[in-house]
């Protein structure tokens, strides 16, 4: 199964999470097929927080691919921002 999840970077105590599409079976920060956005939680006001490319997203979703909770959440956030 297909997944769309986060996958941690950042170093100790400043996180950045890129939001990617993987094999379920795959480890949280290991291989995955496409990187379709970022998630910046300690971002400031003038830098950008939160990335998700949307067309790739609906292939994704369209072929299938879960969301993990959390990226439910940032989706949701990113279209209230769009809006």
């Amino acid at each position: 199964m297909v997944v769309i999840r986060l996958s941690r970077g950042g170093s100790k105590g400043r996180p950045f999470f890129n939001i990617v599409v993987a094999d379920k079976r795959v480890r949280r920060d290991g291989r995955f097929i496409e990187r379709i956005g970022f998630y910046n939680p300690t971002a400031k006001e003038t830098e950008e927080g939160l990335r998700i490319v949307q067309d790739r997203l609906a292939y994704w979703v369209g072929v299938g691919a879960q969301s993990s909770p959390t990226v439910d959440r940032l989706i949701k956030q990113a279209a209230k921002k769009a809006a």
